[in-house]
């Protein structure tokens, strides 16, 4: 979306929230969490071909996870936004050289998975229900997904996951609404709307939902990988992290952008995952 269509979409919210606030506020929080990618594309589908497809649920919706077995340790994936379990194409013929157990799933509203909209709350659900499934040691959670792998972690007790790896993942939900308000050019009255709709809908303010405050009492190992060139979400936000997660490492890159796919990491985390 360029940023004069952007803009555009913001001007117009801004002036209807003159006369229907609620209204504005409600349909710039739709337009948050509605992705404009993420369903698979034919050459996407090749990457998950090879895999075994299970379905599960949480409430109404319906959860897509596939599965590359091994009878090594088993591996949680979790994509991030606008993405789905084929991102993971890069390193999978690592994983499974290792001869690990591969779970990957796809976010709600995003791949096979159900669901209209996205928040990083009902992905930390579906998480859940399939870690209670496969029990994976590991959990790897990149971008958004490593901020609802945390939610995860700290809602519900895990007595198999051992190890958590975050990349690229946002340390607080503060920060990304922020980023979303200033793109998008809102009005205090839709800033203020928006705040007051997560207040309504999950009974907690913006920001209790701080991933790196929740890692303090995760009890899995942790590996955080940033690159200080981030431009979707801020190295400071993987300084948080390792602030507060006292039983973590983190490694910064230069120059591995947001995707942080550099052949170079992959050794790294699987020697994580192997210590």
């Amino acid at each position: 979306m360029s940023s004069f269509v952007i803009k555009s979409i913001g001007n117009t919210l801004n002036a209807t929230s003159l006369l229907a606030s609620k209204y504005a506020s409600k349909k710039a929080l739709n337009l948050f969490a509605s992705p404009r990618k993420g369903r698979y594309t034919e050459s996407q589908k090749n990457v998950i071909a090879s895999s075994k497809l299970c379905v599960l649920n949480y409430k109404n919706f319906k959860i897509a996870t596939y599965q590359w077995s091994g009878t090594n340790k088993t591996i949680l994936l979790a994509h991030g936004w606008e993405s789905n379990a084929s991102r993971w194409d890069y390193i999978l013929e690592d994983l499974k050289a290792q001869n690990y157990n591969i779970i990957a799933l796809d976010a709600p509203a995003h791949g096979a998975s159900g669901a209209k909209q996205f928040n990083a709350v009902l992905y930390s659900e579906f998480i859940n229900v399939v870690a209670k499934k496969f029990k994976p040691d590991v959990l790897i959670g990149h971008s958004v997904g490593g901020m609802a792998s945390v939610f995860c972690l700290y809602n519900h007790k895990s007595e198999s996951i051992k190890k958590m790896i975050l990349l690229g993942a946002p340390a607080h939900f503060t920060g990304v609404f922020a980023r979303y308000k200033t793109m998008m050019g809102y009005n205090k009255r839709i800033s203020r709307g928006l705040d007051a709709i997560v207040l309504e809908r999950f009974g907690k303010p913006v920001d209790y939902f701080s991933a790196a405050n929740f890692t303090g009492i995760i009890e899995a190992k942790g590996l955080i990988i940033h690159d200080k060139k981030d431009r979707i979400i801020p190295f400071e936000d993987a300084k948080l992290f390792a602030n507060r997660y006292k039983n973590s490492e983190l490694i910064s890159t230069t120059g591995f952008g947001h995707g942080l796919k550099d052949k170079s990491l992959k050794p790294k985390i699987i020697e994580f995952i192997n210590s």
